[in-house]
C-alpha cells in the first residue's frame, strides 16, 4: 500500500542527512562539495513535499522547476525560488570540470558560495517541513 507520509519522510530524513554532511564538507574546506550537497538536499526536500502530495514518481533535478509544480499551493516554497535557481547552478559545474571554462571544481567553489548554499538550501528544508507539518 502507498503511504505518502511515510514516503515523504523518507526524503525528508535523507534530505536533512546531505545538508549535515555538506556542514561537514565546508569545515574541511571541500566548498564545491558542499555547493552540491546543498542542491541535493534541496531537491530532495522538495520532492519530500510532492511525495507527500501522493506523488508516486518525482523527474527532475531543477530546484526552480521542482517549486513551480508546488509554487500554486506552497506560498513558502514559492518565496524561496530565487535561492532555488542559484543552487541550481551548482548541479552540473560542482562535479565536472568540463562544467567549468577552466580549472576543476575543487579550485573553483569558494567559502562564501559553500556558505551561501547553506544558508539557501536550510531554508528550503525548513520550508519544506513546515510544509509536511
Amino acid at each position: 500500500m502507498h503511504d505518502p507520509a511515510a514516503e515523504a519522510a523518507r526524503w525528508m530524513d535523507q534530505a536533512e542527512n546531505d545538508l549535515e554532511f555538506a556542514r561537514y564538507a565546508l569545515e574541511g574546506g571541500y566548498h564545491h562539495q558542499v555547493c552540491f550537497l546543498c542542491h541535493q538536499a534541496s531537491e530532495k526536500a522538495i520532492k519530500s513535499v510532492l511525495f507527500g502530495d501522493g506523488a508516486r514518481t518525482v523527474i527532475g533535478h531543477s530546484l526552480v522547476g521542482l517549486i513551480d509544480k508546488l509554487s500554486r499551493d506552497r506560498a513558502t516554497l514559492a518565496a524561496l525560488r530565487d535561492g532555488a535557481a542559484e543552487l541550481d547552478l551548482f548541479y552540473i559545474p560542482t562535479r565536472y570540470p568540463n562544467g567549468l571554462v577552466e580549472g576543476t571544481p575543487h579550485e573553483a567553489f569558494t567559502r562564501s558560495q559553500a556558505e551561501r548554499a547553506i544558508s539557501q538550501a536550510e531554508r528550503i528544508l525548513e520550508a519544506a517541513r513546515a510544509t509536511l507539518s
